[in-house]
């Protein structure tokens, strides 16, 4: 069964995560960018690496390993931040999110896609928009504007201030 609310072919961008592949919607991916100088802002959650100048622009910088509780990213030569548009309360904020590598572009047809699992009540997957069929295996397609709560957006939109202030 595929998922209802993907109804057209849509393509995505595959990323890993210590050897799990990710992907996103490439309509909410900005750019990537090599791993560049990220400044650490004081007071923030672990999972939140600092900020980066992109162009004079703030943009907070998140280690996506660490939000779904892996262990931290280590840089290598593949290492990169995939700069996406995240929604939250009608306002677009923009973000990095620190990736092992980024992997290919590459389309999904609906019946390609199944549910995001159900793991019982403890566990939320919200965030998964579904898991896209490919060569075998599964890539967990995530629904990046549920990947960061609100309050976790409203903490970082304060870094940005702060950083900014700095």
């Amino acid at each position: 069964m595929a998922v209802t609310s993907i109804t057209e072919t849509r393509q995505y961008l595959t990323f890993k995560l210590s050897g799990e592949v990710f992907a996103v919607d490439v309509a909410k991916v900005r750019e990537i960018l090599e791993l560049i100088t990220i400044t650490k802002v004081p007071q923030t959650p672990d999972f939140m690496r600092g900020v980066i100048n992109l162009r004079g622009s703030v943009v907070p910088v998140v280690d996506m390993r660490l939000k779904f509780g892996m262990p931290e990213t280590t840089a290598t030569v593949n290492t990169c931040i995939v700069v996406v548009e995240v929604c939250c309360e009608g306002e677009t904020l923009v973000l990095g999110a620190l990736a092992d590598s980024v992997q290919e572009v590459f389309e999904l047809e609906p019946e390609q896609i199944e549910p995001a699992p159900k793991i019982g009540t403890r566990i939320n997957t919200d965030f998964i928009l579904g898991m896209g069929k490919s060569d075998g295996g599964f890539i967990m397609i995530l629904d990046i504007d549920k990947c960061f709560t609100e309050d976790v957006l409203t903490a970082l939109a304060g870094d940005m201030c702060l950083a900014a202030a700095a």
